[in-house]
């Protein structure tokens, strides 16, 4: 049952990137990139009311009086492809996302990323990969909007860590913006690999902003990293 449900569960959401996708590519050229971001956000929305009622996948979040109505940089724990989906439709609508670049040649969902102010890095670039997320990133915390990244780059099992990137924290050393860390356990639930999707409740923790004003990128990057790691020793790495 829990793979007839996660299947049309993919079936679904599949639709919802077609018609939400497709609505932004088609309005981008009419509407401002607020338009955009908020048909974005029904569809993360849209998406967390599906993995609801179809999966039964439930989710609990402390700390959301921590996010910020204006600019911030968003730090957030990678284990699964729930927190690509479900952040969207979680956080304020401006958003632009640091992503690999790959995404971009997705029919409709690149386009649509494009129109949503998406800051596309080849991950083999190295420094120059961090000299644009400064740059545009910069960009779009100065335009009032949310820069989200997963500085471990690449999804990690839960129970298991990763050596976390050094772009967003230099990002947040270059703008001075605050960092929001998030840690939550959603690969117990939505495995990195596979189709399943168990049910259960996602657990999330959002930590207070972290200033980084006068602080360097090495004392940011520590900084979060121990909160969102230690925040993820307390919570369920297994099902059951």
């Amino acid at each position: 049952m829990i793979l007839i449900r996660s299947v049309i569960y993919f079936v679904l959401m599949s639709l919802t990137v077609l018609t939400h996708g497709l609505s932004i590519v088609l309005l981008r050229h009419f509407v401002d990139v607020g338009t955009c971001d908020r048909i974005a956000t029904h569809w993360g929305k849209v998406n967390m009311w599906l993995q609801r009622v179809i999966c039964g996948l439930r989710v609990h979040i402390e700390g959301m009086e921590h996010l910020p109505e204006g600019s911030a940089i968003i730090m957030a724990k990678h284990q699964s492809t729930w927190e690509t989906i479900s952040l969207r439709g979680l956080l304020a609508p401006h958003q632009s996302w640091v992503l690999k670049k790959e995404l971009l040649s997705i029919p409709v969902f690149g386009q649509a990323l494009i129109a949503c102010r998406a800051i596309a890095i080849d991950r083999k670039a190295g420094r120059k990969a961090v000299i644009q997320v400064i740059r545009e990133g910069r960009q779009a915390l100065e335009d009032g909007r949310l820069v989200v990244i997963f500085p471990e780059g690449t999804r990690t099992a839960p129970g298991q860590r990763r050596k976390y990137g050094m772009g967003g924290a230099v990002l947040a050393e270059k703008s001075a913006y605050p960092v929001i860390p998030i840690a939550h356990n959603a690969g117990v639930y939505w495995k990195r690999r596979g189709v399943k999707k168990y049910p259960g409740t996602i657990e999330v923790r959002i930590g207070s902003p972290i200033q980084t004003e006068g602080k360097s990128a090495a004392e940011i990057n520590q900084e979060v990293e121990e909160w969102i790691e230690g925040q993820l020793e307390k919570l369920p790495t297994s099902l059951g």
